[in-house]
């Protein structure tokens, strides 16, 4: 299974949207990520 590799752009933006107040699940949804790699 191929990587998705995102650019720090991306992953601050992806941050400074969840500091604005969208929840978490919402976000790693949108993205397609694991909950378990938003916290690492």
């Amino acid at each position: 299974m191929k990587r998705k590799r995102y650019s720090t752009e991306q992953i601050v933006a992806a941050l400074k949207q969840v500091d604005l107040g969208l929840p978490i699940a919402d976000l790693i949804r949108q993205l397609g990520i694991s909950e378990q790699t938003y916290y690492r």
